[in-house]
């Protein structure tokens, strides 16, 4: 009987989930009356408030530092599988470019500052922490020609950043987190095949966050967002707008031949060369600066 009661609360709470506080005073309604009326005991009483309050929190707004530490955590993932290269001058060159192209951006600043590491491998790859943790690798540096290039790479993981892409990702999986809460909490009071059945949903869940992040990366429509922002972000500084669809030809020659990085988890480059055309249009071509080729060339030139 017990079962059936929290089973039937369930739902109606989580009708009123777009308001956390509404969902978490609901709730703790609910449950006083439960208990009040001898329907449900005080440990399940406590059990179902402490998932509500899970699930609230998950849609409030993270905050700066949360973002901070989430972003932390998710490049010391990233490097346990990408040793950093250990280069100083190349990681500073990337830096001096990368804290002037941030500057520029709509997110200028985050609880720990932008900072940019280049990744020791053939691989062409790039991640943008929450945060403003970006890591580049020297396989996507090599599809570079010219410091604008690089700034165009660098741009569009700022715009990543600045749009919290990365962020919405997370926010699904701690919902999905949420709701396991909610179940391993309630399941409490279910009977076997109902605790299954719960197990197997949430499992199902929690798999399809965890491909979505890992294995198929941005849709198009945010690559496109973040490339919009990497040509606002280069205009405003400087570089040439067209570097961006020239860094793409080149990478689309090079995963030609990687199945690997981009290739898996990206749109094609072409795509992207059609989506942002329109955004650069006729813009006239900046002069490459002789001073600007030689550092790219010195820096970059044998990554």
């Amino acid at each position: 009987m017990r079962s059936l009661i929290l089973t039937a609360l369930l739902p109606a709470a989580l009708i009123l989930i777009p308001g956390c506080k509404t969902l978490e005073l609901a709730t703790k309604a609910g449950t006083a009356v439960g208990v009040a009326t001898g329907q449900i005991s005080t440990d399940q009483a406590s059990s179902i408030n402490k998932s509500s309050t899970a699930v609230g929190r998950a849609f409030d707004k993270l905050t700066p530092q949360q973002e901070y530490f989430i972003g932390r955590s998710v490049a010391a993932s990233i490097l346990a599988s990408y040793a950093p290269y250990d280069r100083e001058a190349a990681n500073r060159y990337l830096n001096t470019i990368g804290q002037a192209l941030a500057l520029a951006s709509d997110k200028p600043e985050t609880f720990g500052g932008y900072h940019f590491l280049i990744m020791d491998t053939d691989e062409v790859n790039a991640f943008a922490a929450p945060g403003g943790l970006i890591l580049i690798s020297r396989g996507m540096l090599r599809c570079c020609r010219s410091e604008d290039e690089v700034a165009a790479v660098l741009a569009h993981e700022i715009g990543h950043v600045q749009l919290e892409h990365g962020l919405r990702a997370i926010k699904k999986s701690r919902w999905t987190s949420a709701f396991t809460i909610l179940g391993a909490e309630t399941a409490k009071s279910l009977g076997g095949q109902q605790l299954a059945e719960l197990t197997t949903a949430f499992e199902g869940a929690i798999g399809d966050v965890t491909a979505t992040m890992v294995n198929s990366g941005y849709a198009r429509k945010l690559e496109s967002e973040a490339d919009a922002v990497a040509i606002t972000i280069l205009k405003r500084v400087g570089y040439n707008l067209a570097a961006l669809s020239s860094m793409l030809t080149e990478m689309g020659k090079q995963l030609d031949h990687d199945e690997r990085g981009f290739a898996k988890t990206h749109p094609a480059p072409a795509d992207r060369i059609a989506d942002i055309a329109p955004m650069i249009g006729t813009a006239s071509e900046i002069a490459v600066q002789k001073q600007r080729t030689a550092r790219f060339k010195h820096t970059l030139g044998n990554i």
